[in-house]
C-alpha cells in the first residue's frame, strides 16, 4: 500500500475566509486531503455557505480556540492555511507554535488576504509574521509586503506572489446577449456601504430606476447571505427584507443568491461599490462599474480602483455608460495571470523538502508587545502561555440575590428621598 496523501488543515472563521482558504488549498496543494476547522465565532459559516464554495473537506468540525490548539489533526498536518483575520493568525501562530515546540515535525503555515489589500496594511502584515508563506495577491502587493518585512527585521522571502484563488471562469461572451439571454446587470452588494436603512432603500430605488429605464435588461441584486446567515462583515438592514417591502418592483429586477462565479456567467455589466467580485469580473473581461455615488474613499475601499477606468455613478450608467477596465492596471493587480500559484507551489515543495522547519516566530512576543499580545489572546480565550484561560466561575444564585437586593434597596431610597417629595410638591402646587 502507498503512503497516505499529505493533509492540509484549513482554518476559517467566516464565509468569505473559508472560500479563500479552501480555494487556496486546492490551488496550492491540489493533491492534499483537507481537514476543515471552523472557529466558533459570531460569523461561523452555515452549511449552505460552506457547501457553496464547492470544496468538500474530508473532515469538518466547529471548534473553539482552545480545542484547536490541542487538535492532533492540526499538529500532524503537512500544511495549515489560516483563513482568519490578522489578530487570529497571530493568536494561533503564537499558541500553536508553542504547542509544536519539541516535535520532530511541524506543519507548514500559510496566511494571506481574502481580498484586495486597501487598509491596515502594516497592522495586518505584522500580525502575519511567523507564517512560512504570506501570500500576496499581485506583484504590486508583494513588493510592498517585502519592503515592510525587511524594514522590521522579518524574512521578506516568506512573501510569495500568487493571486486571488477564486479568480477564474470563462471569458465574457457579449454575443450571448440577444441569443442566450438579455443584457444582464448584476449589482454585487457590499455589507458596509451603504449601511443605513434609508441609504439601502435609496440604492434599491436606483436599481428600480435603472430596470425601468432599460426594460430589455435583466437587473440582478446579488446578495452574499440570506437574512438568517452570518457573514464576514456584520450586515444590517438586509436587502432581501427591504426588497420584499417594495410596493411594485419592475419584473426585470430580482434578488439572487449563490456562487458569485455562476452569477458572473450571465453578467454583462457588474456594478458594485467595492468588492472582490469586481476583480473576478475584470479578469473575465466583463464590463465593471465601481460606484462613486458615496464618494471615492479609502474607508469604502473603492479608492483601490482609481486608475482602473471603472469609476462611474448610477446616473452615468442610466445614461448608457458601460465602463471597461484598463488592461495595464489590471495586469499590475495580478489579473489575467495564467497560473498565479505556480511560484507558491514551488515554495511549498521547497519547504517540504527541508528535514526540519525553524520554530514559529511571530513578530509580537511577550518581550516586545506583552500588552497587545495578551489582549489579542485574551479575546480568544487564550493566555500568553498559549493555553486556554481558566473559565470564570459563574455567579451563584445567592450572590445574584444579594446584588438584586442591594440594587432594589438603593432604588427605594432614591425614590423615597428624591422622587416622592417632587411628586408631592407638584400635587400640592
Amino acid at each position: 500500500m502507498g503512503s497516505a496523501a499529505p493533509r492540509a488543515v484549513v482554518l476559517a472563521d467566516s464565509d468569505s475566509r473559508w472560500k479563500w482558504a479552501a480555494l487556496v488549498a486546492r490551488k496550492l496543494a491540489p493533491d492534499y486531503a483537507i481537514d476543515a476547522r471552523f472557529l466558533y465565532t459570531s460569523t461561523t459559516p452555515s452549511e449552505r455557505q460552506i457547501a457553496e464554495v464547492g470544496v468538500v473537506p474530508d473532515t469538518s468540525r466547529v471548534v473553539t480556540y482552545g480545542e484547536l490548539v490541542d487538535d492532533p489533526a492540526v499538529a500532524e498536518a503537512d500544511l495549515v492555511i489560516f483563513g482568519t483575520i490578522g489578530g487570529t493568525v497571530l493568536t494561533l501562530l503564537h499558541s500553536l507554535g508553542m504547542s509544536w515546540d519539541g516535535r520532530p515535525k511541524r506543519p507548514i503555515t500559510v496566511s494571506g488576504y481574502v481580498g484586495v489589500v486597501y487598509e491596515n496594511l502594516v497592522d495586518g502584515l505584522l500580525l502575519r509574521i511567523g507564517s512560512d508563506m504570506v501570500l500576496a495577491n499581485c506583484s504590486h502587493d508583494a513588493r510592498q509586503f517585502r519592503e515592510i518585512y525587511a524594514s522590521v527585521g522579518a524574512d521578506p522571502d516568506c512573501v510569495v506572489e500568487s493571486g486571488l484563488p477564486f479568480i477564474g471562469g470563462d471569458p465574457h461572451d457579449p454575443s450571448a446577449v440577444g441569443r442566450d439571454r438579455p443584457f444582464t446587470v448584476c449589482f454585487a452588494v457590499q455589507p458596509t456601504v451603504p449601511n443605513t436603512r434609508a441609504a439601502r432603500r435609496q440604492m434599491l430605488e436606483k436599481l428600480q430606476r435603472h430596470a425601468r429605464l432599460f426594460p430589455d435588461r435583466e437587473v440582478l441584486i446579488k446578495l452574499r447571505n440570506r437574512p438568517d446567515e452570518a457573514v464576514t462583515h456584520i450586515e444590517r438592514h438586509s436587502y432581501q427584507t427591504l426588497f420584499d417591502e417594495l410596493p411594485d418592483p419592475p419584473p426585470n429586477l430580482s434578488v439572487i443568491y449563490g456562487d458569485m462565479g455562476e452569477a458572473l456567467d450571465r453578467t454583462d455589466l457588474l456594478v458594485t461599490v467595492s468588492s472582490t467580485a469586481a476583480m473576478e469580473a475584470i479578469h473575465r473581461g466583463i464590463p465593471t462599474a465601481i460606484l462613486t455615488d458615496y464618494g471615492v474613499r479609502e474607508a469604502h475601499g473603492n479608492h483601490y480602483f482609481v486608475h482602473s477606468g471603472c469609476l462611474a455613478s448610477w446616473s452615468q450608467l442610466d445614461e448608457g455608460l458601460v465602463p471597461k477596465a484598463d488592461l495595464a492596471w489590471a495586469a499590475s493587480r495580478g489579473i489575467g495571470q495564467r497560473d498565479p500559484f505556480l511560484t507558491a507551489r514551488a515554495r511549498l515543495r521547497l519547504l517540504r523538502s527541508r528535514p526540519t522547519l525553524p520554530r514559529v516566530r511571530p513578530y509580537y512576543t511577550p518581550q516586545n508587545a506583552s500588552d497587545y499580545l495578551e489582549s489579542l489572546l485574551g479575546r480568544r480565550g487564550l493566555g500568553l502561555s498559549g493555553r486556554p484561560l481558566p473559565v470564570p466561575e459563574p455567579v451563584t444564585p445567592t450572590a445574584t440575590r444579594r446584588l438584586i437586593r442591594r440594587t432594589a434597596g438603593g432604588l427605594y431610597k432614591v425614590g423615597r428621598k428624591r422622587v416622592a417629595p417632587v411628586i408631592r410638591r407638584l400635587a400640592n402646587g
